[in-house]
C-alpha cells in the first residue's frame, strides 16, 4: 500500500535553478538515483548516445514514500503545465540511469510528465557493478514482482499530485522493464503499453510467480511488443506463444499487436550501446507515440 504521506522534491525542481539549496538537493538526489551512465554499461557508444536538452522542463531527481520506503525516481515534465498524461518509463536491468532519464525528457518535449522510478533501490544499488551476472545475482534476482508493481503504484499516485493526469496513463519499459510492461497492462491502472524486448515466459518462482505469457489473456491496456529478430535472449515461439495467448483474452489482449524489426538484436533502442540499431530504433519510436496517442494517453 503507497504510504499517504508522499515524500517528493518536485516542487523545488526548477528550469535553469542553480541557487545553493537546489543544487544541494540535486545533488543528494543523484546520489541516491545513480543519474548518469552505469558502470556496466561503460564505455558509451558517444558517436550515437542522445542527449535531450531539459529546457523547458521541470526535470529531475525525485522521491516518494512506499510502504515506508523512499524511492528514487526521475520525472520530467513542461514546466508549468498541470493535467499532463503520465507514461511510467521502466529501466533495463542497469536501474535509473542517464538513458532512461533521457528517455523520460523526450516524453516531457512531447508533453507528457514522464517518471522512472529505481525499481531495485531496496536491494542496492547497480551503479557500481561492472560484471552483468554479479549484478543479477546480488540485487536484481532478489527484487519481487509485488514489490516493483507497488513501486508503480506509488509512481503514479506521485504524478497524480504533482501535475500529471492518472486517468490518461501508460507505461513502457526496456529489457527488464519490458517484462513488467505486460504485468501491469494486467493491472487496470494505465490505459496502453509499449514494451521495449521485454521476456515473455519463464519459470514461476516465490518472487517472480506470474510471467507475461501467464496474464497475456487477461490484460486490461493493450501493449504493443516491439521486439528484435536476431534477439538471442528471446526467441521467436515465444513472441508466437504470446501472439496466441492474447488472440484468446479480453479486447485489450486482442488489440495487443507486435513489430519484430528482422534487422536487430536485443536492446536496440539503446543509443548509447554497439547492440543500437538507429532504423529500428526511431521507427519503434515513433510506433509507441501514435501506439499511446490513439489509446488515449494524451
Amino acid at each position: 500500500m503507497l504510504n499517504s504521506d508522499l515524500q517528493n522534491d518536485f516542487d523545488s525542481l526548477r528550469p535553469g535553478d542553480s541557487t545553493e539549496a537546489g543544487a544541494s538537493r540535486r545533488t543528494a538526489l543523484k546520489v541516491a538515483l545513480g543519474v548518469g551512465y552505469a558502470a556496466a554499461t561503460l564505455p558509451i557508444a558517444a558517436q550515437t548516445a542522445i542527449t535531450t536538452s531539459a529546457e523547458g522542463l521541470k526535470a529531475g531527481p525525485v522521491k516518494y514514500t512506499v510502504n515506508g520506503f523512499d524511492v528514487p525516481a526521475y520525472v520530467a515534465a513542461p514546466a508549468g503545465k498541470t493535467g499532463l498524461p503520465v507514461i511510467l518509463v521502466l529501466q533495463e536491468i542497469f536501474g535509473v540511469h542517464e538513458y532512461i532519464a533521457d528517455t523520460c525528457r523526450r516524453f516531457a518535449k512531447l508533453g507528457y510528465l514522464a517518471i522512472a522510478p529505481e525499481l531495485y533501490a531496496r536491494q542496492g544499488d547497480p551503479r557500481s557493478y561492472t560484471d552483468i551476472p554479479k549484478l543479477q545475482a546480488d540485487i536484481v534476482s532478489k527484487v519481487s514482482d509485488a514489490q516493483v508493481l507497488a513501486d508503480l503504484d506509488g509512481a503514479l499516485a506521485f504524478a497524480a499530485a504533482n501535475g500529471g493526469d492518472a486517468a490518461k496513463a501508460g507505461i513502457t519499459g526496456f529489457c527488464w522493464g519490458g517484462r513488467f510492461v505486460w504485468l501491469y497492462a494486467a493491472t487496470g491502472k494505465v490505459k496502453a503499453g509499449v514494451a521495449w524486448y521485454g521476456r515473455l515466459v519463464g519459470q514461476p518462482s516465490e518472487l517472480t510467480p506470474k510471467h507475461p505469457i501467464d496474464v497475456a489473456a487477461a490484460l486490461q491496456a493493450p501493449v504493443l511488443g516491439l521486439y528484435g529478430g536476431k534477439d538471442q535472449g528471446i526467441p521467436l515461439d515465444t513472441i508466437d506463444k504470446m501472439k496466441s495467448s492474447l488472440a484468446t483474452g479480453t479486447p485489450a489482449a486482442k488489440a495487443s499487436q507486435f513489430v519484430v524489426y528482422p534487422e536487430a538484436g536485443h536492446a536496440f533502442h539503446a543509443d548509447y550501446r554497439p547492440s543500437y540499431v538507429k532504423s529500428a530504433a526511431d521507427d519503434g519510436w515513433q510506433r509507441a507515440v501514435a501506439w499511446f496517442k490513439a489509446n488515449g494517453v494524451v
